[in-house]
């Protein structure tokens, strides 16, 4: 007697955000269905057309415009923009450049400062106990 596995499987919002997209943008077939860890994989390795498109052209998730701008979340927040931005908005704002953007730009690069500070202290520690 065997026992069938059935696949693992997800919700689409997990999927839409491990492929980085808005779920509202997404196709209907994806936002009504169920994505199994295989579908995931297949549409990371072989993105279909639409995608492509939201990956390219937007609405972003949040998430992803930080990362393109190079602020935080909360530095996003801060700034008033809570809702998805595509990504010729996103190219605005950098055209802009205003005055937040620059702040919450220096502000990030001085938490990722911080971190590495941070590993690099831990990981002496960690060295200094094996010795």
């Amino acid at each position: 007697m065997t026992s069938q596995h059935s696949p693992q499987t997800m919700k689409p919002a997990t999927a839409a955000k491990k492929l980085g997209v808005l779920l509202e943008a997404t196709p209907a077939e994806f936002r009504e269905g169920v994505v199994s860890r295989a579908d995931l994989a297949a549409l990371q390795t072989d993105p279909p057309s639409w995608l492509n498109d939201l990956r390219r052209d937007g609405p972003h998730p949040r998430p992803v415009v930080a990362n393109k701008l190079g602020v935080s979340i909360s530095g996003l927040a801060r700034a008033g923009l809570t809702e998805p931005l595509t990504t010729e908005q996103i190219e605005e704002i950098k055209t802009e450049s205003p005055e937040w953007l620059a702040k919450e730009r220096a502000t990030q690069a001085e938490v990722r400062k911080e971190t590495v500070r941070i590993k690099a202290k831990q990981a002496e520690k960690t060295a200094d106990q094996q010795d």
